[in-house]
């Protein structure tokens, strides 16, 4: 522990997200370590207060062939291609989730509203806590904006299904390239969707190898996540929060508690985290919230509630 145990009993970390109670606002982002119940298990004992599963799809996908992640000065860019076991195989893997010791995700795609609906009906006897909807790929031809959509029409039809098949709370992934972003999530929640959760990586994005004179990534292109996302994340963040009544999880480059208390100041109520867990180790969740603790204890601030939204007033 980076700081005295007196000073994390006097802190209230815990928030209400839609109705699911979270030790504190720290989420594990989908697609980072979620691919097996042991190793969601290991990260809530690391301090994570939810953790997110890895994207599934209704069959089987191999994704992109290596390499799929590259690391820059700024950050990670990657394109992994949302490989997965598919629904059938995830849905016995994912058995058993009270075990886990928090609050689990689950991560749901598709390229037609249909295919959502097959996946979270093919999750649904698994005790999941939520349903997260990516709506934002980047990197992956059929899925996401590529599929046309980041429209608010084609939005509200695939929420407005999935609401349908689940009585789970739904977040809608949304990517910060959406020149629409509050109209598309204001379009989400009209159709019944829960929270917001903003954002998911950028771009696409390139870097090439000089010396082969090609782009490193097989799939050439990628989502770009870590430091540079961060003030794109914020940004998104804030403006949502003045167009949407529903919660916020803010996504994008989160690694210091700092980082964490910047973008629920600018509206979120729980916060994402998943390139951090590459570069600083999977106890970053315990570091994260003892950095929030110090910073508020120091200011005489006692409920992370308290700050929500507050770069507003």
């Amino acid at each position: 522990c980076l700081y005295p145990k007196t000073i994390m009993s006097k802190i209230n970390l815990s928030v209400n997200l839609c109705n699911i109670p979270l030790s504190n606002p720290g989420i594990l982002a989908s697609g980072i370590l979620g691919t097996t119940r042991a190793l969601l298990k290991r990260m809530v004992e690391n301090g994570a207060g939810a953790v997110t599963i890895k994207s599934i799809s209704k069959e089987p996908r191999e994704g992109h062939k290596n390499p799929t992640v590259i690391t820059f000065e700024g950050g990670m860019l990657n394109a992994v291609g949302y490989s997965n076991p598919g629904v059938d195989a995830a849905a016995k893997e994912f058995s058993r989730l009270h075990e886990i010791g928090a609050p689990v995700i689950a991560s749901v795609i598709g390229t037609q509203k249909e295919d959502f609906v097959r996946v979270v009906e093919g999750l649904s006897a698994q005790r999941f806590s939520a349903v997260e909807i990516p709506l934002s790929c980047p990197h992956t031809p059929g899925f996401g904006l590529l599929a046309g959509q980041g429209t608010p029409q084609a939005t509200f039809d695939i929420t407005a299904a999935v609401r349908k098949a689940t009585r789970l709370p739904i977040f809608i992934k949304l990517s910060p390239s959406i020149p629409e972003l509050c109209s598309v999530a204001k379009a989400a929640e009209d159709a019944g969707a829960d929270a917001i959760t903003a954002v998911n990586s950028m771009g696409p994005g390139m870097l090439i190898n000089i010396d082969a004179q090609k782009p490193i990534l097989s799939f050439k292109v990628g989502g770009v996540t870590g430091d540079a996302l961060r003030p794109i994340a914020i940004r998104c963040v804030y403006d949502l929060y003045q167009s949407v009544k529903i919660p916020i999880i803010g996504v994008g480059g989160i690694s210091t508690g700092r980082h964490a208390i910047e973008i629920m100041m600018a509206g979120a109520s729980a916060f994402g985290v998943g390139s951090a867990v590459y570069y600083q180790g999977i106890d970053v969740f315990k570091k994260i919230s003892e950095e929030m603790a110090l910073w508020m204890q120091e200011r005489g601030i006692t409920d992370i509630n308290e700050i929500v939204g507050v770069a507003h007033d």
